[in-house]
């Protein structure tokens, strides 16, 4: 008699188990999609912030040229007396 209530009690807890699991597997094809998604927007999050710093790298240099262009500037109008 006691087996019958434990394989009972096993069975019923199986079936819960079944119940409580079949939404997350039914839901494990459109995680997977989004898993996805996400993972191709970080691919361009760090291809857009690599192009970013190159980008930084660029105008840093470019300033550092007009500074010297500035400076040439003021060279030649001080020679010229202006």
């Amino acid at each position: 008699m006691v087996t019958w209530i434990v394989l009972g009690v096993v069975l019923f807890a199986l079936v819960v188990l079944a119940l409580a699991v079949r939404p997350v597997l039914a839901r494990l094809p459109r995680l997977r999609r989004t898993a996805a998604a996400l993972q191709r927007r970080q691919a361009e999050a760090e291809s857009l912030r690599s192009a970013a710093e190159e980008l930084q790298a660029r105008a840093a240099s470019l300033q550092e040229r007009v500074t010297v262009a500035q400076e040439r500037m003021t060279v030649i109008k001080a020679r010229r007396g202006d």
